[in-house]
């Protein structure tokens, strides 16, 4: 795989947690919402946005990238088992299929 498939790849993942940090930074009511149901605690979305905040950054800089790639597998990691805990399996695909990206997305880094 060449380095410039991996680059891209760590681009498009570092613009969707990006995206993610925005959501949860803004406190979309749906959002907050959900985490309440869930029994986080009342400001938990700014804890997550803002790591996704800093995994978008670490995945956007190439020095960086390796720690990007660190904290981005382990918020993912924990978003599935939540969603599967949860029952809701349908939900956790797509963060399943992240996860399977982010491998790509780490080989120029190694």
């Amino acid at each position: 795989m060449s380095l410039s498939v991996a680059h891209h790849a760590a681009q498009a993942l570092s613009l969707l947690f990006a995206l993610l940090a925005a959501a949860h930074l803004l406190a979309l009511p749906a959002l907050a919402g959900l985490y309440r149901r869930w029994g986080y605690a009342r400001g938990f979305h700014y804890v997550a946005g803002t790591l996704q905040a800093l995994t978008a950054l670490f995945l956007w800089v190439e020095q960086t990238r390796i720690w990007g790639g660190i904290l981005a597998a382990a918020i993912l990691f924990f978003t599935v088992v939540a969603l599967l805990n949860r029952r809701h399996y349908f939900y956790a695909v797509p963060v399943m299929l992240a996860m399977v990206a982010l491998a790509p997305a780490m080989i120029g880094t190694l």
